[in-house]
């Protein structure tokens, strides 16, 4: 049976931040099965015209090989105001067995309490609104990404796939993860330390 791989999209979602780990997961079919998931299910769009027809969290299907995926956007600085939707990702996240968040993702899961006392990281231009959202995560300043536990966070958008292909490499080994880098053409920074963005700020 393949791991099922449930990536969370809301209305304004960052393209890359889901379509960049997705394409990677997609890569190895036979080992995992994407699905998108939103509060309600129905057609999601964003602000780059994307759609994605996506089924309810409430049909999400978990398990204790689960994958979650959340990304960011902009509209994370919102949708941490929707207390329906953070009780149910919280539910969500506990209750799978990795939980990958890209870009302002990290927000959303700070905002449920998830990440009290775990080291996280996010998008470095919003990385002081997530400061302020919740100073018991442990945020990381410089960091690609961060490992910790079952929790995987990244950096801003692009970061999003190192994240990926280090979980890849961390759970399926080092020769698929290279060979995903490889048929996606994609230069993997494998060194969460190496972070050019972590000086960038917002204003």
């Amino acid at each position: 049976m393949r791991i099922p791989v449930n990536a969370v999209v809301f209305e304004d979602f960052e393209t890359l931040d889901i379509m960049g780990p997705v394409e990677l997961f997609g890569l190895l079919h036979e080992h995992y099965q994407v699905q998108f998931y939103s509060l309600n299910g129905g057609l999601v769009s964003n602000k780059h015209g994307v759609c994605i027809q996506t089924k309810s969290f409430s049909e999400m299907h978990v398990n204790d090989k689960s994958i979650l995926l959340v990304p960011g956007g902009i509209v994370t600085f919102e949708l941490i105001k929707n207390q329906q939707f953070l009780d149910q990702l919280k539910t969500l996240a506990a209750q799978s067995k990795y939980v990958l968040t890209i870009c302002t993702g990290s927000s959303l899961l700070a905002a449920t309490g998830l990440l009290n006392g775990v080291k996280a990281t996010s998008n470095k231009m919003a990385f002081e609104f997530v400061q302020k959202l919740n100073d018991q995560v442990l945020w990381q300043a410089q960091a690609r990404w961060v490992i910790d536990g079952k929790f995987y966070t990244s950096s801003g958008v692009s970061a999003g796939m190192d994240m990926t292909l280090a979980f890849i490499h961390d759970t399926q080994g080092e020769k698929v993860a290279q060979l995903c880098a490889e048929e996606a053409e994609y230069i993997w920074n494998s060194n969460p330390n190496i972070d050019p963005f972590c000086k960038v700020k917002a204003g």
